[in-house]
C-alpha cells in the first residue's frame, strides 16, 4: 500500500494540565480522526469511562501486555503506566484512517524511533503561563495540593522535550489553539509545511522556566 493511501499518525503532547486531552477530543470529533485509547494502571477520574477515555487495567495485566510485545509505546508517568496497543492502531492506519494520539514525550520518542512507514505529525502544547497551568491543575484535580505540586515539579522537565516535535502551539485560548492545530494538520496532510515562530517559542519556554 502506498504511503499516500495510508492514514497519518498525529501526536499531541503537553505537560500535565496544558490541555492536550481536551484538544484531542475536539479534533477527533470534528475531523473524524480515530482516537488512540491508551491502557493505563491509574484510577479513573470522576468524569472518565473505561473504554472511552482509557482502558483501565491493573499492573499485572499491563505487564502481561509488555511481555507479549503488544504495545506500540508505553511509559511510566507519575507512578502509573500508560501504553498504546499496537494492532488496532496499525489496522486503522492501513485502512487509510488518520489516528490521533494523546501521549507524553516518552511515548512520542518511542514511536519516532520505530520509524514506521506512516506520515507522522507531532505537536507539543504549552500553557500561556505557570500561573494558568496551576489554576487548571487545581480545578481538574479537585484541589488536591499534593497532586498539583507533583505535576508542577515535573513541568520544568517535561517542557524541555518541545524541541523534538514538529510544531509547538501555546494554549492561551482553547478555540484559538484548536484553529492553529487544525491549520497545521490541514497543511501537513496536503503535503504543505506550516511555519511557526521558533524564536518566539524559545522565549516563551524561558519565561515558563
Amino acid at each position: 500500500m502506498s504511503l499516500q493511501k495510508r492514514g497519518a499518525m498525529i501526536i499531541l503532547s503537553s505537560p500535565s494540565g496544558a490541555g492536550k486531552t481536551t484538544l484531542v477530543k475536539l479534533i477527533s470529533k470534528n475531523k473524524k480522526y480515530f482516537t488512540s485509547i491508551s491502557h493505563t494502571t491509574r484510577t479513573p477520574r470522576l468524569n472518565e469511562t473505561d473504554g472511552i477515555d482509557y482502558f483501565f487495567i491493573d499492573r499485572k495485566q499491563f505487564q502481561n501486555l509488555i511481555n507479549e510485545n503488544e504495545f506500540l509505546e508505553y511509559a511510566k508517568v507519575f507512578d502509573n503506566y500508560y501504553g498504546t496497543q499496537k494492532k488496532s492502531i496499525i489496522d486503522k492506519l492501513d485502512e487509510g484512517k488518520n489516528v490521533i494520539f494523546d501521549i507524553d514525550w516518552q511515548g512520542t520518542e518511542q514511536i519516532i524511533k520505530r520509524n514506521l512507514n506512516y506520515k507522522l505529525i507531532s505537536i507539543f502544547i504549552l500553557p500561556p503561563s505557570k500561573k494558568v497551568l496551576h489554576e487548571r491543575l487545581s480545578n481538574r484535580d479537585m484541589k488536591d495540593k499534593l497532586i498539583v505540586e507533583e505535576r508542577m515539579k515535573q513541568f520544568d522537565k517535561d517542557i524541555l522535550h518541545w524541541i523534538n516535535y514538529n510544531y509547538v502551539v501555546i494554549n492561551d485560548d482553547l478555540n484559538s489553539c484548536y484553529d492553529k492545530i487544525i491549520s497545521i494538520l490541514d497543511n501537513e496532510l496536503n503535503n504543505k509545511k506550516s511555519n511557526y515562530d521558533k524564536v518566539f517559542i524559545e522565549k516563551h519556554i524561558k519565561k515558563l522556566l
